[in-house]
């Protein structure tokens, strides 16, 4: 006979410290022990859980803390399987509880809101509350831990009592199953359809609102992640996840784009939005007291006239060693060696210009050269990257310096105007995020 422990905890809400816990164990015909307790979390408890769940600072003054009822806690649960409505947010607070105490806790679980989808379809929600009154089930101290677990207890009879419950307990409890991960609230099959390909991917609520938007070059293993995480921002979303879409795009670089542009069309509850915009690094030229043009980098705002852009100094350093090295320049002209009378660097070749073996306006030529070839690189320009399909290609478009949008051509189709992009092209604004992703691709493709 298999034993079950149907529990319930109640928290302090973001923290997730525990406040009162109550765990009935449950042999599969009947119950055969219980623990409820309050627990002092040792941290504050928010009055709007307070409103909740009716517990305050006052009622758990003189409680056990969690340490002290750890002993209780395994004993209790093991050898059974840890059953909750929505288990992973209740298994993931106790077992993050115990790796406070140092304590490895690990059990089987079950979650009855998956199974209720699954043994009991039809109902329009699943949350306790409204299943127990679809159900007749009474529910006396609704978010109180000893009421909601032992409304899970009836709840878990009646699911056992359904015809195919045998097939659908076995399976959900088998390595393999993504059931115990999965948030409650989502279809399985929304899941099983999500490529092993790269785009980007919404996760939405029970209103079909998009609360999550994110890229991969994996759709399928990212959004797995999100429910492996322990995170307290990935527990919250997949709390509230009802549903998935997914956009491809063929590779992660359009991804990148296609992530920026639903971020600011949706400002979905779940995605950080930058408040503080990345210091950008210019590249710039001036001309010293004996005519030599000397390339060099600092911030955009003390360098407005910037040949080039760039957003971290890595990126920076490594695009101006290469224009060094392509053009023959002096690297003590280029600042990549300070306080030298002489350049002497181990990947660079200089022409002499520091040593006096080489003219100014040689070597002024060779600098204007490479300053108007940089500049020019990145005014009109087709990035071709990998389509969605084998049958097509992607691209990026950049005119006159401007992002343009991303699109996907058939490979069959011949394109031999520009006007013809216009028709695959899907139109998207131009924003300092996305100067940055496409310089960083453009730099990393130099």
């Amino acid at each position: 006979m298999t034993d079950y422990t149907i529990i319930d905890v109640e928290t302090t809400g973001s923290s997730n410290r525990i406040t009162e816990i109550s765990i009935f164990k449950y042999n599969g015909e009947t119950i055969v022990d219980e623990f409820t307790s309050l627990v002092n979390p040792n941290t504050f408890i928010p009055d709007h859980i307070t409103a909740l769940t009716g517990i305050d600072m006052a009622m758990v003054a003189n409680a056990p803390t969690f340490e002290d009822i750890a002993k209780d806690v395994l004993s209790i649960t093991n050898n059974t399987i840890f059953v909750a409505h929505n288990v992973n947010f209740d298994y993931n607070v106790i077992q993050k509880e115990f790796k406070l105490l140092n304590i490895e806790f690990d059990r089987k679980k079950l979650c009855t809101v998956r199974l209720s989808r699954s043994l009991l379809p039809g109902h329009k929600s699943y949350s306790l509350g409204k299943l127990c009154n679809d159900l007749n089930i009474d529910l006396v101290g609704r978010h109180r831990a000893r009421g909601d677990a032992e409304a899970t207890v009836i709840l878990f009879e009646k699911l056992l009592k359904q015809d195919q419950a045998q097939e659908t307990f076995t399976n959900f409890l088998n390595k393999n199953s993504k059931e115990a991960t999965l948030p409650p609230n989502l279809p399985k099959q929304q899941f099983e359809r999500l490529p092993n390909k790269p785009g980007i991917y919404y996760f939405k609520n029970k209103k079909n609102e998009i609360i999550y938007v994110g890229k991969a070059k994996d759709i399928k293993k990212r959004v797995l992640s999100h429910f492996y995480s322990k995170a307290q921002k990935s527990l919250d979303l997949c709390r509230e996840t009802g549903g998935l879409d997914f956009e491809l795009s063929g590779s992660e670089f359009i991804a990148l784009l296609m992530e920026d542009a639903a971020i600011k069309k949706h400002f979905p509850k779940f995605n950080v939005v930058a408040k503080k915009r990345v210091q950008g690094i210019a590249l710039f030229s001036y001309q010293d007291r004996n005519g030599i043009i000397h390339l060099a980098l600092n911030t955009l705002k003390l360098a407005p006239n910037a040949i080039l852009k760039f957003y971290t100094k890595l990126e920076a350093r490594k695009a101006l060693e290469r224009i060094c090295e392509t053009y023959n320049l002096c690297p003590k002209f280029c600042h990549l060696q300070e306080s030298v009378s002489e350049c002497s660097h181990f990947l660079i070749s200089c022409k002499g210009i520091c040593k006096n073996e080489e003219t100014v306006e040689v070597y002024n030529e060779r600098v204007t050269n490479a300053i108007c070839d940089e500049v020019n690189k990145n005014e009109n320009r087709l990035i071709e990257t990998k389509g969605r399909t084998h049958d097509e290609v992607g691209f990026v478009q950049i005119k006159n310096g401007v992002y343009l949008g991303y699109g996907f051509i058939p490979k069959d189709d011949q394109v031999n105007h520009e006007d013809i992009l216009d028709f695959y092209l899907t139109r998207q604004k131009s924003n300092s995020e996305i100067q940055k992703i496409i310089n960083s691709y453009l730099n990393k493709l130099k």
